[in-house]
């Protein structure tokens, strides 16, 4: 192919790389050949024959929808580079638009931040190797949506050293124990024997602790894409530490992506997970999925006193009495209901939603997780000794 299609694409595929979309050079030539068939001509045409080649993720469409829309954001540029009568550099207008998901690591993909040349290069490594107090802090305090890719990627390695809770329950079993108020007749018995029976050697048990399990429902629709990315990186961390960690994803349907995060690798662990969930990025409906739940696997994983985190913003297009009944059911069904809501981050936040008034009467906590300070507080949260005084039917009564 000749004209300046190529080299386009080529600089498209190095701002995506850029961006943290993995684009090889044998996808970019895949491209190339693509729009050389001539089939191709329309702006949507484009956009999904390079979509189909370069986006092998679900979580990486967001960062993609950015990129080709600033980069082929002047009229006609697609339809003239076809026609091989466009300028190499695609450039547009200035209209400033609303930030949305990803659209900070898009932008500094296209315009990465000038390093000054007197700037010797130890420090540069230094400071990529370690970040500083004041790093940490702001890193901590910033939404998960409109974090670099270079940010993405440190919150992920704080996520995975965050210190769980010990909040370990006595269960029916006993153990072993060194000493104690209670006998462990049959030990005792097998020890005199050893000795002949002249003498009585006292074995003594405990009850067994366990940690509870702990079941996530996370919701994977379009508004909640961003979050539930970094979530899912938070349960996969939790999965490393802990043995009953089940997890469950849903749009329109409900999916279980329990063996998918443990995978050693996140980023293995997330791409099983997308390819599990073939709603993911789609439409919500809540009390489908509660009710599957509910119907399905809440006997097999909520056993034993287990914690289901409800990660989801409550925003249910089909609203029914069914809501409420599953969410009462599940509340009933398990030792303690969080609901972790990004909306919470906003200080005008009023629970106004008809979804959301059905389902607060039937939780126990109801907190934010837009960043990773309200995730080490969810942390902190689930230990036994948390101050459980908010009640979260107060969001009813600042409504009504």
């Amino acid at each position: 192919m000749t004209g300046k299609l190529p080299e386009n694409v080529a600089y498209f595929a190095r701002a995506l790389r850029i961006a943290g979309v993995p684009v090889g050079p044998g996808a970019v030539v895949e491209a190339v050949e693509a729009l050389a068939e001539g089939a191709l001509g329309a702006r949507d045409d484009v956009y999904w024959a390079l979509h189909a080649i370069f986006v092998k993720k679900h979580e990486d469409s967001v960062v993609y929808d950015q990129a080709f829309r600033l980069f082929w954001r002047r009229r006609a540029l697609i339809e003239k580079l076809m026609a091989q009568m466009s300028p190499v550099s695609p450039g547009g207008d200035s209209t400033p638009q609303k930030e949305e998901a990803g659209a900070l690591r898009v932008a500094e993909a296209f315009a990465p931040p000038k390093r000054e040349d007197d700037e010797p290069p130890r420090e540069l490594t230094e400071l990529s190797a370690q970040m500083t107090v004041s790093d940490r802090e702001t890193l901590k305090s910033r939404d998960f949506a409109q974090m670099s890719a270079a940010e993405i990627a440190r919150a992920k390695q704080l996520i995975a050293g965050l210190s769980l809770p010990d909040d370990r329950v006595p269960t029916r079993r006993f153990q072993a124990a060194h000493q104690g108020a209670r006998i462990d007749p049959r030990r005792t018995f097998r020890r005199s024997l050893r000795g002949g029976g002249g003498s009585i050697d006292l074995a003594f048990r405990e009850r067994a602790e366990v940690h509870p399990p702990v079941v996530a429902l996370v919701d994977i629709s379009g508004s909640m894409a961003e979050y539930s990315r970094i979530f899912l990186h938070f349960l996969h961390a939790l999965t490393e530490k802990r043995h009953r960690v089940h997890s469950f994803v849903f749009g329109t349907r409900l999916t279980n992506v329990t063996r998918s995060l443990r995978a050693r690798d996140p980023d293995d662990a997330l791409a099983l997970a997308g390819r599990a969930a073939p709603d993911w990025e789609g439409g919500t409906r809540i009390s489908t999925a509660l009710h599957t739940f509910n119907r399905i696997w809440s006997r097999r994983v909520l056993a034993g006193g287990a914690v289901v985190l409800l990660f989801t913003d409550g925003l249910e297009r089909h609203l029914d009495g069914e809501l409420s009944f599953e969410m009462d059911r599940l509340h009933r069904s398990c030792r303690q209901l969080v609901w972790l809501n990004p909306l919470l981050r906003f200080e005008a936040f009023e629970a106004r939603a008809s979804g959301i008034r059905a389902m607060l009467p039937h939780v126990d906590s109801f907190r934010p997780i837009h960043n990773l300070a309200a995730m080490a507080d969810l942390c902190a949260a689930l230990s036994p000794d948390a101050d459980r005084k908010s009640d979260p039917r107060q969001w009813l009564k600042k409504a009504g």
